[in-house]
């Protein structure tokens, strides 16, 4: 043991003393204790004693337990009258592990060190004993840590076949950290890479989600590149690596879309736009195509296509749906601000229609990320005003058919039409007019316009109304075809 005080708040404390003053042992173990040393805020706050689960629960008024491990939450009250959870454990030791992820049973430990050695990594396994400011450190956990270095407790190809899914929490935290992973324990994850196809998709997920979030996950992801796990992370990111691009780019797809990813997190943008900025040209390998006029290659309906698969990809990892919808919805309209020299007012209404006007600032940031991630000169003031202007002008125009000067309701009165597919025909005839024209959604031109309307057949009048849908996707498919042959945009 050696002596060091760490700031640990008092109701973390009050918990440990409660175990003591009945006679058992308790320390702070695992991510929290490695936090401390790295003058980092601890996310969560564990503790483990020699106490069995049973035993946990009878000293506290507010606990749950509800696991095969051993693992008992304490509901407790933090300084700023907060409730937290502080999570319990008895001393482990565990048996085989036969699906790559949990032990087949597991047992309790009568010492720390018994606990200690089932660790993941060294930089894991120090505990802290707070009221006698103890560090117990058997496994240079703390060498590690001044070293910046993660290593696994014992065997490195041993932990991993065990719980695989160690190999992505490596990576994960030496983005987190900022640390690199040592020879031997990188030269395991590369050996096998192929245990984690027993994992889920969830946890492989959730492992993704918090190194996106990360301030480095460009080398996180370079790192699992290089190591062979990405494959089982997200496979079509693979496809992109040696995939050299046009003139407009610096470097090759994966390169392209690490450094957009990188980009996203220097400015600390929301995940969206991070998981967006990473696949948003995913499709690119699939649609390059060299061009004999050009003398370069071309990534025609890359959005299209790789809004496709970064569906696929997003449910694969059971991400939510309302996410997947937002980050579907970025990466095919991702080309939609290449060029503000060439992109309409009417069409730049469409992509908020589109988007939704919740997430056009989100789509800007992506575009930014994107230009970024080319190589060239940083994204020039000018530009970045006239997006703004262009999108501030549109906002005030009707772009979804809520925003029209009537509603089902009054379109009802002003024709005597029933309920019924007729009144969406004609709204959406209408939107199609102001779209264009937004001077023209006014209240007086509308309801003259829906007397128009309502003297059509069904035929005519779904026609009309359904017209306006391919036109649009017309247009759009014509200004990018534009902006990619006049400007060579990617």
């Amino acid at each position: 043991m050696t002596e060091k005080e760490l700031s640990v708040p008092k109701e973390v404390t009050a918990l440990a003393n409660t175990l003591r003053a009945k006679g058992f042992e308790a320390y702070l173990v695992g991510g929290c204790v490695r936090d401390l040393l790295l003058d980092r805020e601890p996310k969560d706050w564990d503790i483990t004693t020699n106490a069995r689960p049973e035993e946990i629960q009878a000293l506290f008024k507010e606990t749950f337990y509800e696991n095969d491990f051993g693992t008992v939450g304490v509901v407790t009250e933090s300084e700023d009258t907060r409730l937290k959870v502080i999570e319990i454990t008895p001393y482990r030791e565990e048996g085989k592990y036969t699906n790559a992820r949990h032990p087949d049973e597991v047992h309790w430990a009568k010492t720390l060190d018994e606990d200690l050695k089932r660790r993941d990594f060294t930089i894991n396994a120090i505990a802290y004993e707070p009221h006698e400011k103890k560090l117990v450190d058997a496994r240079g956990g703390q060498d590690d840590i001044r070293r910046k270095i993660i290593t696994t407790v014992g065997e490195p190809g041993e932990r991993f076949q065990e719980d695989a899914l160690r190999m992505l929490r490596a990576i994960r935290l030496s983005a987190e950290l900022d640390f690199v992973i040592e020879s031997k324990t990188a030269e395991a994850i590369a050996k096998n890479a192929e245990e984690l196809k027993k994992i889920s998709r969830e946890r492989v997920r959730d492992e993704l989600t918090r190194t996106l979030m990360s301030d480095r996950p460009m080398q996180a992801l370079g790192v699992a590149q290089k190591l062979g796990i990405l494959p089982h992370i997200i496979p079509e990111l693979e496809e992109g690596v040696g995939i050299k691009q046009n003139k407009t780019h610096d470097f090759e797809v994966f390169e392209h879309l690490l450094r957009c990813l990188q980009h996203s997190a220097d400015k600390k943008w929301p995940f969206e736009v991070r998981l967006a900025a990473l696949l948003h040209d995913v499709g690119k390998p699939a649609t390059r195509r060299w061009s004999d006029e050009k003398k370069d290659w071309t990534f025609h309906g890359h959005d299209v296509v790789g809004a496709r698969m970064t569906k696929r990809i997003l449910q694969d990892l059971h991400f939510p749906k309302e996410t997947i919808e937002k980050v579907v919805a970025l990466v095919r309209w991702h080309m939609f601000f290449s060029d503000p020299d060439l992109v309409t007012l009417s069409a730049v209404r469409r992509t908020i229609r589109n988007v939704g006007k919740e997430n056009i600032e989100l789509l800007l940031n992506v575009r930014m990320c994107d230009r970024i991630g080319t190589g060239r000169p940083k994204e020039q003031p000018f530009r970045l005003r006239k997006y703004m202007s262009m999108i501030d002008e549109a906002m005030r125009d009707p772009t979804t058919v809520a925003m029209l000067k009537i509603d089902g309701s009054r379109i009802m009165e002003v024709t005597s039409e029933a309920a019924g597919p007729r009144i969406g025909w004609i709204l959406h005839a209408l939107l199609e007019e102001v779209l264009d024209e937004p001077k023209k959604n006014t209240e007086e031109y509308i309801e003259n316009k829906v007397q128009e309307l309502a003297k059509l057949s069904d035929a005519e009048l779904k026609k009309l109304g359904e017209a306006g849908k391919e036109r649009r996707e017309k247009e759009d498919e014509a200004a990018v075809k534009k902006i990619r042959s006049e400007r060579h945009v990617h």
